[in-house]
């Protein structure tokens, strides 16, 4: 991809995920409390808990390909509590994943499939907590510590000279915060 990094490209998708799956888990949970769930729901929600999984799983593997090229910009306790967060998030979304798939098995048996449902349902809320600072931490390794610079041309065309983006305009800061100055008066 133009020699961009993967992992922004691929992380979104779990974090998507994580906010989308708490929801469809208190819409199953509630149809087998109201004793109208249907299998096909809750294997739809497997389905993206699966993803969401997997997209972390990979979002991860991606991010460690890119460790070295970033750690040369970013201080290494910065990264390496965002890999620990994104491992937590990955393996709590696994977790959540074994209890939908459990679910699933015992649908047709109300009293597991309400205490499963329920359970798993908390647990997206939790994945969805966890992806909320795994996100934060990663933003914070974009816009705090310029991660993204360590991907910029250092050839001197524009996008050394202003970021990924090309010069900065006029008055703009820079990542440091120094605002740059136009003294023509052209």
């Amino acid at each position: 991809m133009n020699g961009l990094p993967l992992h922004p490209a691929i992380v979104h998708i779990p974090l998507a995920l994580a906010f989308l799956v708490p929801i469809g888990a208190l819409a199953v949970a509630f149809l087998a409390w109201r004793g109208k769930l249907r299998r096909g729901a809750v294997v739809t929600l497997v389905a993206a808990q699966a993803a969401l999984v997997a997209g972390g799983f990979v979002a991860m593997q991606a991010g460690e390909a890119d460790e070295e090229r970033v750690e040369a910009v970013v201080p290494e306790a910065a990264i390496e509590a965002h890999e620990e967060g994104a491992s937590t998030f990955v393996i709590a979304g696994a977790i959540v994943l074994g209890v939908l798939a459990a679910g699933a098995v015992l649908a047709n048996r109300p009293t597991a499939a309400r205490a499963l449902l329920t359970t798993a349902t908390a647990g997206a809320i939790a994945v969805a907590v966890l992806g909320l600072r795994v996100g934060h931490s990663g933003g914070e390794l974009v816009y705090v510590h310029g991660a993204a610079s360590a991907h910029v041309a250092q050839g001197g065309g524009p996008a050394a000279e202003g970021g990924i983006g090309g010069e900065r305009a006029s008055g703009e800061a820079d990542r440091h915060g120094r605002a740059e100055r136009d003294d023509d008066d052209d």
